[in-house]
């Protein structure tokens, strides 16, 4: 008899618990993105994220080796699908980047950076639901080379150069304007376009 009180009275607690989370999530404004997580959220998240990879992830060390040319190939990749969001020293600081909720992490944080190498992996193969993270990976995880290299880039952040920034720009996408803009001057540089002289009175 006890034992069924017992076993009543967690039910009871668990529904009570259930139903005030469910109160609290469904309050006016719950789901704007304009709020900051807090601590706990972001931490309770991470855990979360980080029991939801599989195990065999998790053991899973980078199969491509550094090069420079590999590194190269990586930041040009990066440059042109990530830097929107992550910028091209992974900092998040960009126009996007604290728009999103929560807001696109700095990927040269310690919280990031003592990620195992495949579950790092498994964030960019799969993405992650209701971040706005996209699952890049195309095929099947082990024909997935291109996010193990960007595993290898995200290593490099905390010391990228300036000069390696510097050169990521050029892969940067651009909007419509920046592009007829640099298109014109390209027809001028070669010759094509004569742009319209000045007239002084």
């Amino acid at each position: 008899m006890f034992r069924r009180i017992k076993t009543l009275f967690i039910v009871f607690l668990i529904l009570l618990i259930a139903a005030i989370l469910a109160a609290f999530w469904l309050l006016p404004g719950t789901f704007s993105a304009k709020a900051t997580p807090p601590e706990w959220e972001v931490k309770a998240a991470r855990f979360i994220r980080h029991l939801a990879t599989p195990s065999h992830f998790l053991k899973m060390s980078n199969p491509v080796r550094f090069s420079p040319e590999i590194l190269a190939n990586a930041r040009h990749h990066f440059a042109d699908h990530c830097a929107t969001c992550h910028a091209n020293d992974g900092s998040g600081k960009t126009r996007m980047g604290p728009k999103f909720y929560p807001p696109v992490p700095d990927l040269r944080d310690p919280a990031i950076q003592t990620m195992a190498d495949g579950e790092l992996f498994y964030v960019i193969h799969y993405g992650i639901r209701f971040t706005g993270m996209p699952a890049w990976g195309k095929g099947l995880p082990e024909e997935d080379i291109e996010s193990w290299k960007l595993v290898l880039l995200i290593r490099h952040l905390p010391n990228i150069t300036p000069e390696e920034i510097a050169e990521m720009k050029q892969y940067n996408p651009r909007t419509r304007e920046e592009r007829e803009q640099q298109e014109a001057l390209d027809r001028f540089l070669s010759g094509e376009d004569v742009p319209p002289q000045e007239h002084h009175h």
